[in-house]
């Protein structure tokens, strides 16, 4: 898409033919990052509509998820991802048209959600049955879609990784963000009541309708107000997205035996154009980790990148667990706002410019 307008000059049909058809479902399509840069270098480009392989079922995609990992891809400052032109994707849920080979436990009708390793943003995909798993009838397709990344990162971070308990202190970087609520709304069903989190001084109110007591990371200082609260202990884990100085400012407030996890670098994206300079200077202020300094103060510090992940087997387990969350209720997942797949450079400014709260979603007609 360039200048909000899909790219069709390839289909061999009359243009109006072309865009019809593709928007009504006759068309298979898919979102497409050129070239590195701001969101008008997305695109949206015919496919033929995949083929599941041996172990592989082909979703028709109704929703797809976006995360700030898609918009530092698209800005050339998220590794590893594919060469470009790729599609970016970790996240999709849908009905399963067809089933390759050796397919079992799941069948053509199926509602599901896939956990992708890259490439969901399209019209149609293919995936591992064995990143895949059935939508309960009570959930919606929409809330099934907020899953994958958000809850999924969450809860391997407090729980595979973290094996959080009751007792222990939380302090969680991007609060009202997608994977913010998720792991506010794991801590509340975990029983923990010592958590902080930090937003935006808009968003604060969001943190403390889950409980849990917000700081605004633009006019507190959270280094000061976690050794004012705990006496000086710091707290047992601490999830940053942010990366740069946050992340050395989070490990100085960690306490003995704590964990932190770091899953992005937002700091080095500040706006949705480019900045060579501000990426530098993320970069350069991330701490450069001591094993022996990490050894002599008994803290752990632990790299999370989903999408990377493959034990399978631990995918399913996790987000069956989550679907078991949302079927009880203990949690509810924040969708902030739902775009037409044509509108993705809208969605991505909208990510960039900080004004999501939870979720935003790609709708796939």
């Amino acid at each position: 898409m360039r200048g909000g307008r899909p790219v069709l000059s390839t289909l061999g049909l009359p243009k109006k033919t072309k865009i019809l058809q593709l928007y009504r479902g006759v068309m298979s399509y898919k979102i497409s990052i050129t070239k590195s840069g701001p969101p008008e270098v997305l695109d949206i480009v015919e496919i033929s509509t995949p083929e599941p392989s041996d172990g592989e079922v082909c979703i028709k995609v109704h929703y797809a998820g976006i995360n700030f990992a898609d918009t530092l891809m698209r800005l050339g400052l998220y590794n590893p991802r594919p060469a470009y032109p790729f599609t970016p994707g970790y996240e999709v849920s849908g009905i399963i048209e067809s089933l390759g080979p050796n397919v079992t436990g799941l069948a053509v009708g199926d509602r599901v959600v896939a956990a992708m390793q890259t490439g969901g943003q399209a019209s149609h995909v293919c995936s591992s049955m064995n990143r895949v798993i059935k939508i309960p009838e009570e959930i919606a397709l929409d809330v099934a879609a907020s899953i994958p990344v958000t809850y999924l990162t969450a809860h391997h971070m407090l729980h595979y990784l973290g094996h959080l308990k009751k007792g222990e202190s939380v302090l969680i970087h991007g609060g009202a963000g997608g994977v913010g609520t998720a792991a506010l709304q794991l801590c509340r069903w975990a029983g923990i009541d010592k958590v902080w989190a930090t937003a935006s001084g808009s968003k604060l109110e969001i943190i403390e309708s889950h409980g849990a007591t917000a700081i605004d990371r633009e006019k507190q200082d959270f280094v000061a107000i976690i050794k004012s609260e705990t006496d000086g202990r710091g707290v047992d884990h601490i999830l940053d997205p942010i990366g740069g100085d946050n992340l050395r400012r989070s490990l100085s407030v960690l306490a003995e035996g704590g964990k932190l996890y770091t899953f992005g670098l937002s700091a080095a994206a500040p706006s949705s154009k480019p900045s060579k300079i501000k990426s530098f200077l993320a970069w350069r202020k991330t701490p450069k980790f001591d094993p022996l300094r990490l050894m002599n103060r008994n803290r752990g510090v632990f790299g999370v990148h989903m999408g990377t992940w493959k034990d399978e087997d631990a995918i399913r387990g996790q987000l069956a667990r989550i679907m078991e969350g949302i079927s009880k209720g203990h949690l509810k997942p924040v969708i902030d706002s739902v775009w037409p797949a044509k509108d993705v450079a809208k969605a991505h400014h909208h990510i960039h410019d900080r004004k999501n709260t939870g979720k935003v979603l790609l709708h796939f007609e």
